[in-house]
């Protein structure tokens, strides 16, 4: 299955490492108050709020999918930018053509032994509609809100970006490759030192 037509890139500009897009801080605007329970019950629950003061990219993601080698540029942004203070969050999804596994202990399997991801995973999610995870609910508001236009995922490896914050900052549909230079750039822009 194709994913929809829709807009390659959706994202709020960064300069100087700065947001060039004026946000006022309200807890409504934050993310930190959000958790994911863990993949396969396994782990500590994913509290966004641990993450305070880092920026987090989470990604609806899915195992048999096309754009599932995205899950190489993941890892390698991880392992890249966590020194300095980037998380990313793994979220499976079986919304977009049930690309994902049913069972958690097979998603596990297949992101460690075929991508030797290390990252944060949670458990299934929803992401889109009436039942969503709460933080995409969450996101899918905020990418509304006051004048911007920032989707809500499309399909599977949809990126959200967070500021230390928790405040949603920027977003990629599923054909931005996370090795792309305007994904970096917004992550650097984030990081400390």
């Amino acid at each position: 299955m194709t994913p929809p037509k829709f807009h390659r890139r959706q994202f709020f500009a960064l300069s100087a490492g700065a947001l060039a897009l004026p946000h006022v801080a309200r807890a409504s605007q934050s993310a930190h108050g959000f958790v994911f329970e863990p993949l396969d019950g396994a782990g500590q629950r994913i509290a966004l709020g641990d993450y305070a003061g880092r920026p987090v990219l989470v990604v609806n993601t899915a195992s048999r999918c096309g754009f599932t080698p995205q899950y190489d540029g993941l890892q390698a942004l991880w392992e890249e930018y966590r020194d300095r203070g980037l998380v990313v969050v793994g979220a499976p999804s079986r919304d977009f053509g049930r690309q994902e596994y049913e069972d958690e202990g097979a998603i596990k399997d297949f992101c460690e032994v075929n991508f030797a991801i290390d990252f944060p995973m949670s458990g299934l999610v929803r992401v889109k509609g009436p039942q969503a995870h709460p933080f995409y609910a969450w996101a899918a508001e905020e990418g509304r809100s006051g004048g911007r236009d920032l989707p809500g995922p499309r399909w599977n490896f949809h990126k959200y970006l967070l500021g230390p914050d928790g405040a949603l900052v920027g977003a990629w549909d599923s054909a931005v490759r996370p090795e792309d230079p305007e994904i970096r750039e917004a992550i650097e822009g984030l990081l400390a030192g």
